[in-house]
């Protein structure tokens, strides 16, 4: 186990409760403020090592930098094509999808990600509010 790091511990205490999924670029502004001679790449290895031994999970969306979460259980997460925002998506009756996926496999099918795209809460009400305006002043 590597020895015990303020810097981590900063970085750990940061992401807990955060349902927002920053990147490493956010966490690096943030706790430069408590620790102001830290690197980007400090942040990055310490971000490695936490998703490493499970502390956090690292989300590699193909849209944009990864980000990081907290939370460790077994949830889904939810990305906007329009601002990019990731947010975690609560679902209820997928624990057998490893089953299915196990069917006609051969192998040990042990977890999956899947990510669901379109566009969150917040884009939808300004498309709508937008929408709106448009149509109130035709």
């Amino acid at each position: 186990m590597r020895k015990y790091s303020k810097q981590r511990e900063s970085i750990e205490n940061f992401l807990i409760g955060r349902t927002d999924h920053p990147t490493a670029e956010t966490v690096y502004l943030n706790i430069r403020e408590s620790f102001p001679n830290i690197s980007l790449g400090t942040v990055y290895r310490n971000l490695s090592l936490l998703a490493e031994i499970g502390k956090i999970r690292k989300l590699s969306t193909g849209m944009g930098p990864d980000r990081f979460d907290w939370d460790t259980t077994p949830h889904y997460h939810f990305i906007c094509n329009d601002c990019g925002a990731v947010l975690d998506l609560k679902v209820n009756g997928l624990d057998h999808i490893n089953i299915l996926a196990s069917q006609d496999f051969g192998g040990d099918v042990e977890g999956h990600t899947t990510y669901f795209y379109g566009k969150c809460p917040a884009c939808k009400k300004a498309k709508l509010t937008q929408a709106e305006s448009l149509l109130c002043n035709a």
